[in-house]
Parts: C-alpha cells; sequence; structure tokens
C-alpha cells in the first residue's frame, strides 16, 4: 500500500490530479495492443479447416466455381480471427450462449459472436465517454481521483451489460407473448385436427393465424412446419421446438404428443384435453395477477393518500395549537 501511496504522489507531482488516470488509461492501452496480435495470430488448426473445407464442398466444387468459394473462405476466414476472444471455446459454453440467442429470437450462426462484439464495442465506447467526461470535469472544477475513476469505470461496466440487459429482456418478452399465446394457438390446432388436416397441415395453418397477434409463436410453428417438411423426425422437431422456446407449457405439449404417437391415441382427444387444461392455466394466471394488485397498491396508497388525509383532517388542529402558544 505504501508503494502503490508513492506512485500515486508521483504521477500526481508530474502529471496534476489527472496523473493516475492517465497511467491506468494507458495501461490498459498497453494491455489491450498486447493482447490482441496474440489472439489474431493464433494458427488455426488443419483438422478444423479441412472440416470446413468439407462442409463447404470445396473438394468436389467445379473449377469455375472454386474462385467463389476461395473468395468467401477467405473472407469467413478473416472473421475467424476474432473468434477466439468473441466466441466461447468451450462447446459446452457455446451451446448455452447460442440457446440463449434463439430464445431471444436471434437465430444467425454468427449471433453469439455479434452479441459479444457488440458488448466489446459498447464497453469500449461507454469507457471513452466516460474517459471524456472526467477530462472535462477536471478542466471545469476540482475532481477527487476515486471520483474520476468511478466516472470513467461505470459508464463502461454499464456499456458493457447494456447488450446482456437487452438480451434477457427480450428472453423474458418472448417467453410471455408465447405463453399467453399458446392456448389460442391449441384451440387452433383442435379445430383444424378434428376438421380432417394432418399435424403438419394444422401447424402450418396455426403459425399464419397467430403470427399477426403473436409474431414469436408463429415464427415457431412456421419453423416446426418447415422443418416437417424437409423430413425431419417430428419428435425431434417437437423437441427442438420446446427447447427453442424454453416455456414449461411447451415442453408438456410435445411430451404429450410424442405420448400419443407412441400409444396410437387419438390426437384430437389429446388436443382437446390438453387445450382446456392450457385455458384453466391461462385464467388462473390473470386471476393470480389480479390479486396481487391489492398488495402492490398498497404502498403507492399509503404514500399518495395518507399524507393528504391527515394534512385536511389534523392541520387545523395544529394550526391553531401554534398559533395558541406563539400568543403566549
Amino acid at each position: 500500500m505504501e508503494l502503490f501511496g508513492q506512485i500515486n504522489d508521483l504521477l500526481v507531482e508530474r502529471f496534476g490530479a489527472m496523473g493516475p488516470l492517465y497511467a491506468v488509461g494507458v495501461l490498459g492501452v498497453l494491455l489491450v495492443a498486447i493482447t490482441l496480435p496474440v489472439f489474431l495470430r493464433k494458427r488455426r488448426d488443419p483438422l478444423d479447416k479441412l472440416r470446413d473445407d468439407v462442409r463447404r464442398g470445396t473438394r468436389s466444387a467445379p473449377s469455375g466455381d472454386r474462385k467463389a468459394l476461395r473468395h468467401d473462405s477467405g473472407r469467413n476466414d478473416k472473421l475467424d480471427k476474432f473468434s477466439s476472444f468473441l466466441e466461447p471455446q468451450t462447446e459446452e459454453e457455446m451451446s448455452s450462449a447460442r440457446l440463449k440467442m434463439m430464445q431471444a429470437g436471434y437465430r444467425s450462426k454468427a449471433a453469439v459472436r455479434n452479441f459479444h462484439a457488440l458488448q466489446f464495442l459498447l464497453g469500449l465506447g461507454f469507457l471513452a465517454a466516460g474517459l471524456l467526461f472526467a477530462l472535462v470535469s477536471s478542466a471545469t472544477g476540482e475532481v477527487s481521483t476515486q471520483q474520476m475513476i468511478l466516472s470513467v469505470l461505470m459508464p463502461g461496466a454499464a456499456g458493457y451489460y447494456l447488450p446482456k440487459y437487452w438480451v434477457e429482456r427480450r428472453v423474458q418478452s418472448r417467453k410471455e407473448e408465447i405463453e399467453n399465446g399458446f392456448p389460442d394457438s391449441l384451440d387452433m390446432m383442435l379445430v383444424c385436427v378434428e376438421a380432417g388436416q394432418s399435424m403438419e397441415q394444422a401447424i402450418l395453418r396455426v403459425s399464419k393465424e397467430v403470427r399477426a397477434g403473436y409474431p414469436s409463436l408463429g415464427e415457431e410453428f412456421d419453423l416446426v412446419a418447415s422443418e416437417m417438411k424437409a423430413g425431419k423426425d417430428k419428435t425431434t422437431v417437437l423437441k427442438d421446438m420446446a427447447t427453442r422456446a424454453g416455456v414449461p407449457d411447451i415442453a408438456s405439449f410435445v411430451t404429450v404428443m410424442v405420448q400419443s404417437a407412441q400409444f396410437g391415441t387419438s390426437l384430437a382427444d389429446a388436443l382437446r384435453v390438453y387445450a382446456g387444461e392450457m385455458r384453466d392455466k391461462r385464467v388462473m394466471r390473470a386471476e393470480e395477477k389480479a390479486n396481487k394488485l391489492p398488495t402492490k397498491l398498497t404502498l403507492g396508497t399509503m404514500m399518495f393518500t395518507v399524507p393528504p388525509l391527515l394534512i385536511i383532517l389534523i392541520g387545523p388542529s395544529i394550526y391553531d395549537i401554534i398559533t395558541v402558544l406563539g400568543s403566549r
């Protein structure tokens, strides 16, 4: 601690009150300048490169198309240089990050990379804005070292966590939208199935009808219908939908559909029973929210109703007491 105090005094003596802040900024820039080349020069695994080439079809591509493929490959390699610090390195963390982005409605392959890049850019941008604010504040008046450091670090931290907050809010709002529209979609699906349509046709029809009121739910059903048309296994498609949505009601619906297909029971009967349960559950959620309102309104009622009432009832008596005591 004594050494840090001596360094702080030396910086203040040499560069003024902003000396410690200058030192922190220079140290951060040096660390970034040292770290970036290490990540950018990281050699790619030859096996990964071979796997990507086979996946893109460069081995069997015609000679006329190889130039275009090579051009696209080079462009992707430039973007891949930043993946070592813009993406999680372990498969488990990468899967979790992709699932989070899919639950938020971002399904592109570069969604995780764009998310971390946005965190990095906003963090640096807000950090630079905080530094500029600290410089302007120090020029106009006396500012302590602690205040300057906080004015720089707090905006940087806010910019870094702002995309994460946005994604969390997006996931929550999307889950609520799917949860609210799911009972109506089940009723519509039941009508389609009882009218003689297959499961695929019913899901496709439901996706078109619910898209206006519940876009996220319509998008999920549309994706399920497209995957079923492509020949993917129905059980896998429905389970993937439950994973992407992250809503327990859809997970239960998938379980009902899978069991109905395995045991050969009537799909319409299963949908009728489950749709009734979902309607009852939605009514229970509405009643629960309604029962919470009196408790939430109690604090507001006490803050904005009781003080004016006390002033009206007790105010004149207090005024008379003060007047009588003041006249003696």
